[in-house]
């Protein structure tokens, strides 16, 4: 099918701007925040692009290779090419190889600019299965092509390899010049045979249907743009008032750290062990929760449990950051003593509870810890986190570190 021609986004105007900074100048910055992801280019033959079978069709699954390591995967045949992915033999392959699986891990870049409304899948065409790129949400525009397999598995149930198109190839993102685990497949027009007619997705107020009048609009939209936290691709929703767990606050603030110069976080593919009597090594949340135990950004309870899926209170969500903030100022040699930049908050209903302290030195640290739904003079420390909270506390935190505070 021939695609109309690529269409770039127009320049920001003066009148744009205006409209822009009328509302909130949070709104501008997510514009610029956008602005700062980058590209760093990799060695191509260390990445494979697997289209991987499951019980609902075929996902996409990136492997790199990592330098001196064992083998992460092994070629047959030729159309299509079948790939025994090795690395699913070895107890620990966190030496060997990265996996990717999901949307956190890799995204579609084109021409210098993040295309985050698109999403990956696989469509059966013409006897090969075709990845492709699809609008979260306009179904009218184009799916754009990205990398076919040569041909459909005998089986049903081989890992095929992907090949991309001409003009595409592997990246890894960058965010204010600092290199990041996440992979982009990125396209470059100029060498694409039919150029695909898409504009790039940017985070806006109707990106989601339901943060519209949410007090925390701006920054849950930015927090996205970052990176360290995502809505829900099923229906396009960001559910700000649902509650996070204990895992997923300890997964976030692992991808808000990521994006500190500096920070040093490595987290590893794989555990051997329980990080918590309660916690499965093979918990998808495990070998988070591993790094933050090992870093002192999170503890467990007292009988040796950490309750990944139970919701995380206001007070310990705090108590969390604080620990990030601290740890990240430690990595890149700055005092673990957190500066002050507002008046500090008097919260009426703190006074007795085991995290006073620390919920009183984050709402001078750049407004982190604020009262419930920004009003009143109550934090409600043992009332569950909600997701729109968490998003821009978080964000706070990540503000306040940057800025070296």
């Amino acid at each position: 099918m021939k695609l109309p021609k690529f269409a770039l986004p127009k320049p920001l105007t003066a009148l744009t701007i205006a409209l822009l900074t009328t509302f909130t100048p949070i709104s501008l910055n997510l514009v610029k925040a956008q602005a700062l992801f980058g590209q760093e280019e990799v060695t191509q033959s260390s990445f494979m692009a697997i289209a991987s079978p499951g019980g609902r069709g075929y996902s996409l699954l990136l492997l790199e290779q990592l330098p001196s390591g064992r083998p992460c995967w092994r070629e047959s045949g030729s159309t299509p090419v079948v790939v025994e992915p090795l690395l699913l033999n070895y107890d620990d392959f966190s030496r060997d190889c990265r996996r990717g699986t999901d949307g956190n891990a890799y995204s579609i870049r084109i021409d210098g600019q993040d295309f985050s409304e698109y999403v990956l899948r696989f469509v059966e065409r013409e006897g090969e299965l075709v990845l492709v790129g699809t609008h979260r949400t306009d179904r009218t525009k184009e799916p754009v092509d990205i990398g076919r397999t040569r041909g459909l598995s005998a089986t049903g149930n081989d890992f095929l390899k992907i090949f991309l198109d001409p003009g595409w190839r592997f990246t890894r993102r960058t965010f204010e010049g600092k290199v990041l685990g996440h992979i982009y497949l990125t396209g470059d027009t100029t060498a694409m045979g039919n150029p695909p007619d898409i504009t790039p997705g940017v985070v806006t107020a109707s990106s989601f249907g339901d943060i519209g009048n949410d007090i925390y609009k701006t920054e849950i939209e930015q927090a996205v743009s970052i990176g360290f936290i995502a809505g829900f691709k099923n229906d396009n929703t960001f559910r700000p008032l649902e509650q996070l767990t204990r895992e997923q606050i300890v997964s976030m603030v692992i991808e808000a750290l990521k994006t500190v110069q500096g920070a040093n976080v490595t987290v590893p593919a794989s555990v051997a062990t329980r990080p918590f009597s309660d916690v499965e090594n093979t918990r998808w949340s495990a070998v988070k929760i591993k790094w933050a135990k090992d870093n002192n950004i999170v503890s467990g309870y007292p009988n040796g449990n950490f309750r990944p899926t139970q919701a995380v209170t206001r007070a310990e969500l705090i108590a969390i950051l604080k620990k990030a903030a601290e740890y990240a100022n430690a990595q890149r040699g700055l005092s673990t003593e957190l500066t002050q930049t507002q008046t500090l908050f008097t919260f009426t209903d703190i006074a007795e509870h085991w995290g006073a302290n620390q919920i009183t030195q984050m709402s001078g640290y750049c407004g982190t810890a604020s009262p419930l739904n920004e009003q009143g003079n109550r934090f409600e420390p043992n009332s569950p986190s909600l997701r729109n909270y968490a998003a821009a506390a978080t964000l706070r935190m990540l503000n306040c570190v940057k800025t070296g505070s």
